[in-house]
């Protein structure tokens, strides 16, 4: 199984329960800005108590480790769990929405078709770009700084400006983005 083979399982789970999710991280930038391989998978869902049972049953063992306890306490304590596919082992990390910016950013998900057979909702590439910094300020990885200049390229004409500025302001990260931005427009050589 591929990333987007096991995103779209998920997707769909979601969307069959009508859960809002929001897909973020790596596989968000990806669809803004240029392929690279990731088994990152990151997704934002506001999975009620409720729901449990019906969210668990596409995640079947062995194929899938999906532990409902970590799913109960995750939901009742506002943080993430995780579902594996335990033959390629990629894992997705599935956040249960506990801060205002969590909430903003399944408010403000885009549909995106990124291959034939897979639609799904998106992080906004502001908001995405705004977690590849903070993830980049944290850990200091230089795929984050990869990203988000892919994003600038292929997306920065649509971009809202203002809007990460205003929030990369408010994070402390407004000298970061003017630095990321400056590197952006640098003219690129030839190879």
């Amino acid at each position: 199984m591929e990333p987007f083979e096991l995103l779209k399982v998920v997707a769909e789970a979601c969307e069959r329960l009508g859960i809002r999710y929001v897909i973020v991280g790596s596989m968000a930038t990806i669809a803004y800005g240029e392929p690279r391989f990731t088994n990152d998978i990151d997704v934002v869902l506001d999975l009620k108590q409720e729901q449990i049972d019906d969210f668990c049953e596409p995640f079947i063992a062995p194929e899938y480790y999906l532990s409902r306890i970590a799913i109960e306490a995750a939901v009742r304590d506002r943080r993430q769990f995780n579902i594996i596919h335990t033959t390629s082992a990629l894992k997705v990390d599935c956040i249960v929405p506990a801060t205002a910016f969590d909430a903003a950013e399944l408010s403000r998900g885009v549909r995106k078709r990124v291959r034939q057979d897979f639609e799904a909702v998106f992080a906004a590439p502001e908001d995405a770009i705004l977690m590849k910094m903070e993830y980049y300020r944290l850990g200091g990885s230089e795929k984050h700084l990869r990203d988000i200049l892919g994003v600038l390229k292929v997306s920065g004409q649509t971009l809202d400006r203002a809007y990460i500025q205003s929030l990369a302001q408010s994070w402390g990260l407004s000298e970061f983005w003017q630095a990321i931005v400056a590197r952006s427009d640098e003219p690129r050589l030839p190879k």
